[in-house]
């Protein structure tokens, strides 16, 4: 089958397409099953929904990455206080009242590294002044200025060392950034595969049609031979009216075979456009006839395709890896917080800001601290019976992927036996259709010299009619067999060389 060179990507879209849909005059438009294929995967409304979620997922994803992102805070405040004084420890001394203001300003920034370890950059600085008003006047003023600047660390070493919240969301997203993927492939598989479908049934609609309107024919030039053989006499009326009724019979089956070629267009009209009104008045006219390519099957390959290409397939498996990963956080969530902790920074001191900066810049005040701290909940119910929980759950899952393998292998058994079937039929219902033009000729023969009568002839004529459309039936079938098959497989993409690619 011819390739076709399609790249379907998320953000934009390049096809090499036959013809561009667009306002057309013509009653009638000429497209290959490639040409269909190529509109589809531009403009059919599915994949352009379902296009949506891998970008939606990708957002998501980026989105989880927001737990590393650090966090600016800083503030600033003026405090004013007074003190009324009193009498020292000792009631030997007077302490004298005050009044002071004080500046003070802070700033921190802090986060979490992709390993778990929590940091914390903060400054702080404030500077205090007033006076100090005692019985003997006058007043004493003070002014000062202080703060420091430092770092301080927490890196866990059991719960949230291998897995935290922020690394579960990101890993989770990942997993679902090509869930989403695959259910893009599964779409356009599934749309393509629709395709295919109708465009074979448009197909048989319109041969059906001609199989029809050649059955009126037939009917029509067997009425008009008799009404001459009832007017010298050769013939009785009755069998005139019989050819009035085989008549009026082929013209209804004529009417319903056009009703469906009708609905069978608009079918195929739907799954290629999202406008629905520019194609109304056009016509789709297949380029090719309905034929049987020989197909060689072989269920152990097909049963191999379908379990490395099927994208619900993967889709499931994607499911247990989830899972999985859902487990290994709450198994992390048992064990008790152990954190290494420490500190370091420079503290400083002076009657003015720039002192103070002065100081921090020379070192000469350092603190630092270093530690651990442990947190161990006594009953940790909660963690312990949310780790069971998902433990069995990830077992149902992979028993239902089991069970969903298995169908896969079933369905693809199924889709096989019926190709199989269907090539069968198109051989037999091509001989039965040259057997029942051979016998419709012979009667026809015998009619004419008088050994047959008219209901014989139109009894083969029916026959025929239907041996005709049966085998462009037969067509039909074995062809969209063949893309049922495709699809079981999950290798409709391969088949026409379509790729998709997110960006």
């Amino acid at each position: 089958m011819k390739k076709i060179n399609v790249v379907l990507l998320l953000f934009s879209t390049v096809f090499v397409a036959a013809a561009q849909t667009g306002t057309n005059t013509a009653a009638s438009r000429e497209m290959a099953l490639q040409d269909c294929i190529q509109e589809a995967l531009q403009h059919n409304l599915d994949v352009q929904i379902e296009r949506y979620n891998p970008q939606i997922s990708l957002f998501n994803l980026h989105a989880a990455y927001g737990g590393y992102d650090p966090l600016l805070n800083i503030s600033g405040q003026h405090n004013y206080n007074v003190s009324p004084g009193g009498l020292s420890q000792s009631l030997t001394n007077t302490i004298p009242s005050s009044t002071s203001d004080e500046n003070s300003f802070k700033s921190d920034i802090g986060g979490v590294l992709p390993w778990g370890l929590q940091y914390d950059f903060s400054g702080k600085i404030s500077e205090q002044y007033g006076q100090y008003v005692s019985s003997t006047p006058p007043p004493t003023p003070f002014d000062s200025s202080g703060g420091s600047i430092g770092v301080s660390l927490t890196q866990p070493l059991l719960k949230n060392f291998w897995i935290d919240n922020t690394r579960l969301t990101i890993k989770v997203a990942k997993n679902r950034l090509k869930y989403s993927e695959q259910g893009l492939r599964q779409q356009v598989i599934t749309s393509v595969t629709a395709v295919e479908n109708a465009y074979y049934e448009l197909i048989y609609a319109q041969d059906n049609v001609k199989v029809q309107q050649e059955a009126l024919k037939l009917a029509q030039t067997q009425l008009d031979q008799d009404n001459q053989r009832v007017q010298i006499g050769t013939l009785a009326v009755l069998s005139v009216q019989q050819d009035e009724a085989q008549v009026a019979t082929s013209r209804a089956n004529l009417i319903a075979a056009q009703s469906t070629l009708n609905t069978d267009q608009n079918t195929l009209k739907n799954l290629l456009t999202d406008e629905y009104s520019r194609w109304h008045d056009l016509d789709v006219q297949p380029t090719v006839t309905l034929t049987a390519p020989v197909q060689i099957f072989d269920l152990q390959n097909s049963w191999g395709k379908g379990m490395s290409e099927r994208p619900d397939l993967l889709q499931a498996r994607l499911n247990v890896e989830q899972q999985g990963i859902q487990l290994k956080y709450y198994r992390n969530q048992l064990f008790p917080e152990l954190d290494l902790i420490g500190s370091y920074g420079f503290n400083g001191a002076s009657r003015e800001f720039s002192g103070t900066f002065n100081q921090y810049n020379e070192g000469n005040s350092p603190f630092y601290s270093y530690g651990a701290q442990m947190s161990v909940p006594l009953g940790n119910i909660g963690p312990r019976n949310q780790y069971k929980s998902t433990k069995a759950t990830l077992k149902q899952i992979v028993l239902q992927l089991k069970q969903f393998e298995q169908n896969v292998m079933v369905q693809i058994d199924n889709a096989v036996k019926v190709a199989q079937s269907d090539y069968q039929s198109v051989e037999a219902t091509k001989q039965a259709r040259i057997y029942a033009e051979a016998a419709l000729d012979a009667e026809q023969k015998t009619y004419a010299v008088g050994k047959a009568t008219t209901f014989e002839v139109l009894q083969y004529q029916n026959n025929l009619t239907a041996a005709r459309s049966q085998e462009i039936r037969a067509l039909a079938n074995y062809n969209e067999a063949l893309a049922n098959l495709a699809q079981e497989e999950g290798s409709t993409l391969d088949q026409f060389g379509i790729r998709i690619e997110i960006n």
